[in-house]
């Protein structure tokens, strides 16, 4: 048993790789119980190294622990009969199933979605895919790397040619929007009393943040380009090199602007740089400007400078520094889990807290990823319970 906002819940995950994974995990962070079933040969990010950490056996992968924390593992061999009878009675206790299959595998399997409403007119389903589950390209396979280009991220993304982002923000995005339209589903089913199916996709995913990058288009005519370093609407707004490290700057509004020239000792009612629009259209020099200034001193003199002008500013640091970070670490966003085979491990926490707990997520244990199969007798059991 577990405490949280969602202890009452319990979640089938069904899916591999990252946006079922990172979806579930999300639930799981708020009390849910989530069983993870897995094939013979477990989730696909079980192989996907170095880095591994362990010996032979014990290898585990680090990648598979980023988005299974809290979660149980049943190995299930779902072209077996006996198997798939143990996922129909899961499904009957379940709440929530997550599934990232190809359109039409889990039909193949024998639970279509009438079965599993039969099974559980209750149960809400997340399909997750990477094209979305019907439409011309349908069938198409999903991966991150694939959706961030095809969904136009990498368009924006770089400085001299498209650029993925550092982490597969398609898979991630995804996982998010599904978890939230499950929490969406749950609510609706506490007045009807019946679920539904859930569907999103990393192409849905990737044009869901578009944001103003999207109506620069849809409303503007306006087709963005490489958006590199800085901000396309505002300045200025992005990185600027200085003596030493780069310095990022968010100057996001006239009055930061009109503080920022007086910490540098220059007019803000010149001509050219007046404005924002002004800025942005004059932006390369504006960026000269500021990064011959910044070429004399080191960043930690012009971050004391800004952060005493009350302009936002900040460094560029390398995730050993942020999770060093005493500002990280007071937010609860590295927890401590002691894992079956590798002993004690931290690992990223949940953004997420609630009221005044000093650690991140619904609950107030959290629990290492599980090895293959780890589970499987106690959640045997405690189905024949």
């Amino acid at each position: 048993m577990t405490d949280g906002p969602l202890a009452d819940l319990l979640v089938l995950d069904l899916t591999r790789a990252l946006a079922g994974p990172h979806a579930a995990m999300m639930l799981g962070d708020m009390g849910a119980r989530v069983i993870k079933v897995e094939s013979p040969t477990g989730d696909d990010s079980r192989g996907w190294g170095p880095p591994f950490v362990g010996e032979d056996d014990e290898r585990e992968s680090t990648y598979f622990m980023s988005a299974n924390r809290n979660k149980e593992s049943l190995v299930l061999d779902l072209k077996s009969e006996e198997d798939r009878d143990v996922l129909a009675r899961l499904v009957e206790r379940a709440d929530v199933l997550m599934e990232n299959f190809r359109t039409g595998v889990l039909d193949r399997l024998g639970f279509p979605v009438a079965r599993l409403h039969e099974l559980n007119p209750r149960l809400i389903v997340l399909s997750i895919t990477g094209f979305g589950h019907d439409g011309p390209e349908a069938m198409r396979s999903g991966y991150d790397q694939i959706a961030q280009g095809e969904g136009g991220l990498m368009s924006i993304t770089g400085t001299e040619q498209p650029t993925k982002v550092g982490v597969p923000i398609a898979d991630l995005i995804a996982g998010m929007y599904g978890a939230y339209g499950v929490l969406a589903a749950l609510h609706e089913r506490s007045q009807t009393g019946l679920g539904r199916v859930v569907r999103t996709s990393l192409l849905a995913g990737m044009v869901g943040v578009h944001a103003y990058q999207g109506t620069r288009w849809t409303v503007g005519g306006e087709v963005p380009g490489l958006a590199g370093d800085h901000h396309p609407s505002i300045s200025p707004y992005g990185m600027f090199a200085t003596g030493t490290a780069p310095v990022q700057i968010a100057c996001g509004s006239e009055g930061l602007w009109r503080a920022l020239c007086g910490a540098f000792g220059w007019d803000p009612t010149e001509a050219e740089f007046a404005t924002n629009a002004l800025r942005v259209t004059n932006r390369d020099a504006l960026v000269a400007r500021i990064e011959t200034l910044f070429a004399d001193q080191p960043a930690e003199h012009w971050l004391s400078l800004l952060s005493d002008a009350g302009v936002p500013s900040g460094k560029v640091r390398q995730m050993d520094d942020v999770y060093g970070w005493d500002q990280v670490l007071s937010q609860g966003l590295l927890l401590s889990v002691d894992h079956a085979t590798q002993g004690s491990l931290k690992l990223p926490g949940s953004p997420i807290r609630f009221d005044e707990q000093p650690f991140s997520g619904g609950r107030s244990e959290h629990v290492a990823p599980p090895t293959l199969g780890q589970h499987n007798a106690s959640i045997r059991e405690w189905l024949e319970s």
